[in-house]
């Protein structure tokens, strides 16, 4: 098979997972990572992972099958960083739906879904790596069943979808008032790299960057 992976940002945590899923499948496939979707060359498949821009019609008829891959158990939480506003909304676990993309974002048929817990100490990298193996499940699953022959299936319409809007820089401040313990499960999903915590104190802007320590680390 002809395979597109369509990542826009190179400094996205997914793409050492893109890159091993590429070498792990290279010898069965050809597959290429591409960053914009003026890149894209078409072929059989096209995953678009943390991909930011809107496929329109022209460019998914380049491929067999354009498939999106979103953490919600859509068609709710439809939108932008769904499993970090499901988190913070108390989230114990994240579904992740593979689907056809359309048009109109996050409404296209369901292919596949996998979920995963989220434990109440796991912090954003190792929510990422339970996110990511999920996510290569499922682009695994995904080349079966397109050389199966099997179609997706409509989204259910007796479901109300909701909305996630897109993350600000200003959803990563913390309010320094408030004790750790109500703050940690906000802290505990910011990209330290990307998109950290941060607090105004004494005139001066402060960013937050836990790590979780074994026992002897601290003594």
């Amino acid at each position: 098979m002809q395979i597109t992976l369509l990542c826009n940002s190179q400094l996205h945590p997914v793409n050492e997972w893109l890159e091993h899923w590429q070498s792990k499948h290279e010898q069965e496939h050809d597959i290429l990572l591409c960053r914009d979707q003026r890149e894209l060359p078409g072929g059989d498949l096209l995953f678009l992972v943390s991909c930011s821009q809107i496929i329109d019609e022209n460019i998914r008829n380049r491929y067999k099958y354009t498939l999106v891959l979103h953490a919600s158990d859509l068609p709710q939480g439809r939108g932008w960083s769904p499993h970090v506003w499901a988190i913070l909304e108390g989230a114990k676990a994240i579904t992740v739906s593979l689907l056809q993309a359309e048009d109109s974002v996050d409404t296209g048929a369901i292919w596949a879904k996998r979920s995963f817990p989220i434990p109440k100490d796991a912090l954003y990298d190792e929510i990422n790596r339970c996110l990511f193996e999920t996510e290569l499940m499922l682009m695994d699953e995904a080349i079966l069943l397109v050389k199966s022959g099997m179609k997706p299936q409509p989204q259910l319409k007796s479901i109300k979808p909701t909305y996630y809007r897109k993350r600000t820089p200003e959803d990563s401040e913390i309010d320094a008032t408030q004790p750790l313990n109500k703050l940690f499960n906000k802290i505990r999903v910011m990209d330290p790299c990307r998109y950290p915590a941060f607090f105004h104190l004494h005139g001066h802007t402060y960013t937050i960057k836990l790590k979780k320590v074994k026992n002897n680390e601290s003594d």
